[in-house]
């Protein structure tokens, strides 16, 4: 099977890093390892709750030995994992084991040209994209590996030491407590979980307010949950409360729809954490403020800097969505430190023993620390997950 692919603007970028190649080794083995642990407090969307956390390492071994890893998203379905498992194991594997590569990019391009075909007929593009996002990111830790480096420091000469943070996952129960804990880790922005009644959002925010004061920034996520003609009786509404922009506020979520809502209310809008491509973002540039590619689903780093080099020359602010483990915790804030179109990580508040590892890089005064290891630039704790990984068979 072929999997040259004629080149594209993410490869021409990658290969013009003169860092960005991986190992002149074939790669012999893609393997997947699941980990799944129970929240220990409730953490509801407006569309589901989220039953478990989640973290799919995707790691890419190469035949001199090295060994690159990546995080595929899979939190929604509560059985996702196992479709993931087999996509990438049965889809992925075949097409990478044996062959070389000399950059990142050219690889996931390679996958894309297979799979996505056969992700449009069965329906499931983001499956498909998430899985080969796990080992794009894989690729790239390879590659900064390889280059004696962070992926940071890959893909820029000068990026930032520390991005400002937003605590993430206020609500839609608890809020006042939560609120008290971004306090404390010293957040100056938060977002507050809508789409569950006018009267149970609206007093979210109040309470939001009440306790972290005019000073904090705060936004708020609907998860898709209103129609136009709710959205546009719920924004003004928020609006008034001092929430400065709404993240995915409208069900189907259509660029149209988003520009007559920002047009008719005023308020600054977020989307992206549920397109894939960076193909799919172009609709979004003139209806949004904000992009919010997630890594672990949208094809990976090398589709996040597609998105981020369109986002900039557009004028867009571009900030990642992030509800991952530790390995896309920190691959998504070494992605952030490298242009200043990125003005915010998320970062989700409440508990998660998958993303202990990379909880350290939060500071006390509102930021994330961007970590300087090589690859993604953190060192996972064996011994701390062990209790968490299930037996594949």
């Amino acid at each position: 099977m072929d999997l040259k692919a004629a080149p594209s603007a993410a490869e021409t970028r990658a290969a013009a890093l003169p860092d960005a190649a991986l190992p002149d080794a074939a790669v012999t083995d893609v393997r997947c390892r699941v980990f799944r642990a129970r929240p220990t407090e409730p953490i509801a969307m407006s569309f589901a709750p989220l039953t478990h956390r989640v973290m799919i390492l995707v790691e890419v071994e190469l035949a001199d030995g090295s060994v690159g890893v990546g995080e595929s998203w899979a939190n929604y379905p509560a059985w996702a994992w196992r479709e993931r498992i087999a996509t990438i194991h049965d889809g992925v594997a075949p097409l990478l084991t044996g062959r070389r590569f000399p950059d990142p990019a050219t690889a996931q391009r390679a996958l894309l040209a297979e799979l996505a075909p056969l992700g449009r007929q069965w329906g499931a593009p983001g499956p498909v994209h998430q899985a080969i996002s796990g080992v794009d990111m894989a690729l790239w830790d390879l590659a900064a590996r390889r280059a004696g480096t962070s992926l940071a420091r890959l893909l820029s000469a000068a990026p930032r030491t520390e991005l400002p943070v937003y605590g993430s996952s206020l609500g839609p129960t608890g809020v006042a407590e939560v609120a008290y804990r971004c306090a404390a880790l010293g957040l100056t922005a938060v977002k507050v979980k809508v789409g569950f009644g006018a009267d149970t959002d609206l007093a979210n925010v109040r309470t939001a307010r009440r306790i972290l004061g005019d000073q904090v920034q705060v936004f708020a996520d609907a998860n898709q949950a209103w129609r136009l003609t709710e959205a546009l009786e719920m924004v003004p509404a928020l609006a008034d409360l001092g929430v400065a922009w709404v993240e995915e506020p409208l069900a189907g979520d259509r660029p149209a729809e988003l520009a007559e809502l920002t047009r008719r209310t005023g308020m600054p809008l977020a989307t992206g954490e549920n397109l894939y491509g960076a193909a799919a973002f172009e609709p979004y540039l003139d209806a949004v403020e904000i992009l919010q590619p997630d890594l672990g689903k949208v094809g990976g780093v090398t589709e996040y800097l597609d998105v981020l080099a369109a986002a900039t020359a557009a004028g867009r602010t571009v900030n990642p969505h992030l509800y991952n483990g530790a390995v896309a915790t920190a691959m998504t804030v070494q992605a952030g430190a490298i242009s200043p179109a990125t003005r915010l990580i998320e970062w989700d508040i409440r508990s998660n023993p998958l993303r202990q590892a990379a909880d350290g890089l939060l500071t006390t005064h509102g930021t994330v620390r961007v970590p300087d290891g090589p690859g993604f630039g953190i060192d996972l704790d064996q011994d701390q997950l062990d209790a968490y990984e299930e037996q594949l068979p």
